[in-house]
């Protein structure tokens, strides 16, 4: 199938212009990324912005296997001498994979089944005649094709059938008109299997469950499905049966006589034993792809937050991976990171180091002028986080508590041993810890996404979709945010556009080898780094000390030109259009509109230059939880801070400064009605929440934040 019917089927189903879309397929197909097309490419988009640019290829990566598929079928059925004028043409209408597998099947090799066996024997002749249905006498008929293999009737009349029900089983028009009822009807039921009860317990809300297939959530679907992949529940995805047969002999049966009786028999045959089960799996599947794209989709956009959390920047950080038996250990790092000192201090049971832990505390702050402290939110957060409150420092010192999630598994990888071979994996914890203060998303990068915690059911879902849908959201928050390529670790600028590990590690090395890089033109001088590579990579990469102040904007190089003549023309140079505001307000972007540059990208670049290389994240803001410790605290009533700590479809998990975290249901987020939890919280975000139930046991607490504006008021 040509590329132009694609373009035009992709434009049509997402609403955008045929030009639109082809130019960026172009662009793509050229080795433009995402980030870089939305950037940089506007005027050839449209200004299409990530989201609509990622549907795109998408889309056109799914067309590109149908097309694969349809060359494949189209071979196999001409290698059997089968193909006609009019079968060829509807495979080439087809659409979607399903229908194109329907036209397939008649034609598919397969394994011997009853029907080809009753082949053999010689029985299709008087399979046809029966599915006919002009036969008044079939037994009659059927003693004409006894043979050595075909001993009586009974067994001719069987094998025709057996004929019959696959004939059924692959017909394209019944499995359409099947496939409608089960998207329709289709009820997913969930039993427990016998003798399983204690031991899945867990599983007790799916013990006897029925629901519509299409109204059951992706959480709950995929809740269910791991049951069943433990060996407690049992699945099944079905419509009526007798919705099913009524569809069935709607279209088969053609007469009132005998052999209509028999085709009856065989079509009945054909939806127990064959299409049922076949469309059962069909239903399953598609089922769990929509509950995996969805879930993704919560983890994608959680993840997302996460990385774009609010970094407190560069500071002299001292960082605490907090403990009791074994300590608290304690790093300084400076501006950049770096690790300075490192050490264990006893502050809690059973040493009780108290007083000794707060002069070791007092005298780092003093000679490495911390300016800020990072506590982990692991075990004895909360006891170490009111240590450092008794701690009387000579200066304001920002406190702030970290999330760990994920960072045993960094202290632990080859990238951290790599970072620090000298350290054990304590060390290294809390060195990311306090990197994660200073910048979330630097510090994130290094943890394989599905390891930092803020999805739901991540392990259950396709892995390889769900890798690249990670990789996907990675590389567009690196991009947003830009990298400064004289810190930046190899594992932070593999995400730059057009960069990849390789290329990564090469400008490593040639910043080791020759120092800081003194300008983006340098940059050519890398190993490997070719004039694509550095087209689709340069607008994100920031050299912050560099002679040309646009090295440290996201002004694409290719534009340069541009704003040296804009800055000329008003009669200055380019680092002062940059600081005088009232200079820039002189500039008319239309006259500078050529066939490459358009006035998107013009009102891009001037607002590029009024804040060049604005970091777009929030700025961080300190935060206390309420004096409660422990769920025996906790009581129904109570009105607490929190932190939003994960979002999933059915609600959001709060941090309120305790072991457990709180969950507020959907329903209890906000009083308007809402089915989406992203809409009313953010990752990380503070919030004020209300104690609805406390069940100690089960160790559960349900949060409310309805109300609290007003309550917020009251307080």
């Amino acid at each position: 199938m040509e590329t132009n019917k694609n373009i035009v089927q992709i434009a049509r189903k997402l609403a955008l212009h045929e030009w639109q879309v082809e130019n960026t397929v172009r662009l793509m197909d050229g080795g433009a990324t995402v980030p870089f097309i939305s950037r940089y490419r506007k005027e050839m988009t449209g200004s299409l912005d990530e989201v609509q640019i990622m549907n795109i290829k998408e889309e056109y990566e799914r067309l590109n296997e149908l097309d694969a598929r349809r060359a494949s079928i189209i071979k196999s059925i001409e290698e059997q001498e089968k193909m006609t004028p009019d079968l060829l043409k509807r495979i080439e209408a087809t659409v979607t994979m399903a229908e194109l597998e329907d036209i397939y099947l008649p034609y598919k090799p397969k394994r011997r089944t009853r029907a080809t066996i009753a082949k053999e024997k010689g029985l299709e002749p008087l399979a046809v005649m029966i599915f006919e249905q002009r036969l008044t006498d079939p037994e009659g008929k059927a003693v004409e094709f006894l043979n050595e293999s075909v001993a009586s009737v009974k067994d001719a009349i069987a094998g025709a059938s057996d004929i019959i029900a696959e004939q059924v089983s692959e017909n394209e028009i019944a499995r359409k008109q099947l496939r409608y009822l089960f998207d329709k009807e289709s009820v997913i039921h969930s039993k427990v299997v016998k003798g399983k009860e204690t031991e899945g317990i867990k599983y007790s809300d799916y013990f006897d469950w029925t629901e519509q297939l299409k109204k059951c959530p992706s959480h709950r679907l995929l809740a269910m499905r791991r049951g069943e992949e433990e060996g407690f529940l049992k699945l099944s995805v079905e419509p009526s049966d007798d919705h099913a047969l009524e569809i069935l002999n709607k279209i088969f049966i053609k007469n009132k006589n005998a052999s209509s009786q028999i085709v009856q028999e065989a079509v009945k045959d054909s939806w127990k034993r064959l299409l049922s089960s076949s469309l059962e799996t069909e239903f399953r599947n598609i089922s769990k792809e929509k509950a995996d794209v969805e879930a993704i989709a919560v983890f994608a956009e959680n993840l997302r937050q996460l990385l774009l959390g609010s970094p407190l920047g560069e500071k002299n950080v001292l960082a605490l991976d907090p403990g009791f038996r074994t300590g608290c250990k304690l790093v300084c790092l400076d501006r950049q990171g770096n690790l300075l000192h490192n050490e264990t201090i006893y502050p809690h049971a059973p040493q009780n180091e108290t007083a000794m832990s707060i002069k070791k505390i007092l005298s780092l702050v003093n000679s490495y002028k911390i300016e800020a402290i990072a506590i982990g939110n692991g075990t004895a957060s909360r006891e170490t986080e009111q240590f450092i409150k008794w701690v009387k420092f000579e200066k304001d010192i920002q406190v702030f508590i970290v999330s760990e999630a994920g960072a045993s598994i960094y202290s632990a990888s080859k990238t951290a041993r790599d970072e620090f071979p000298d350290y054990d994996v304590t060390v290294r914890g809390a060195i990311s810890i306090g990197r994660r203060l200073m910048d979330p998303l630097a510090e994130l990068v290094k943890i394989d996404p599905k390891s930092i915690g803020v999805g739901q059911y991540q392990h259950d879902v396709d892995q390889q979709m769900l890798q690249k849908s990670l990789d996907d959201v990675v590389m567009s928050c690196v991009n947003a945010v830009g990298v400064e390529v004289n810190t930046a670790s190899k594992h932070l600028l593999t995400y730059v556009s057009g960069l990849g590990p390789q290329l990564a590690q090469n400008i490593v090395d040639y910043r080791a080898e020759n120092g800081p890089f003194k300008s983006r033109k340098e940059l050519l001088r890398v190993k490997r780094m070719g004039e694509k590579a550095f087209e689709q990579s340069a607008g994100f990469l920031r050299i912050r000390s560099a002679a040309n102040p646009l090295d440290s904007s996201a002004v694409h190089p290719e534009s340069y030109h541009v704003v040296e003549k804009m800055a000329n023309d008003i009669g200055c140079e380019v680092n002062e259009l940059i600081a005088n505001e009232s200079k820039r307000k002189d500039i008319k972007p239309e006259r500078y509109i050529t066939t490459v540059i358009g006035l998107p990208t013009l009102k891009d670049i001037i607002q590029e230059l009024s804040k060049p290389g604005r970091d777009p994240r929030s700025k961080i803001k300190e935060f206390s939880f309420a004096d409660i410790h422990t769920i025996g605290d906790v009581m129904e009533g109570m009105v607490v801070p929190g932190i939003v700590t994960n979002i999933t479809k059915f609600g959001a998990f709060i941090d309120i400064g305790i072991k457990q975290d709180g969950l507020v249901h959907v329903s209890n987020l906000s009083n308007a009605y809402i089915t989406d939890p992203s809409k009313v919280v953010k990752l990380h975000q503070h919030v004020m929440v209300k104690v609805i139930s406390v069940d100690a046991e089960r160790r559960r607490i349900q949060l409310s934040m309805k109300d609290m504006e007003k309550i917020k008021e009251e307080l």
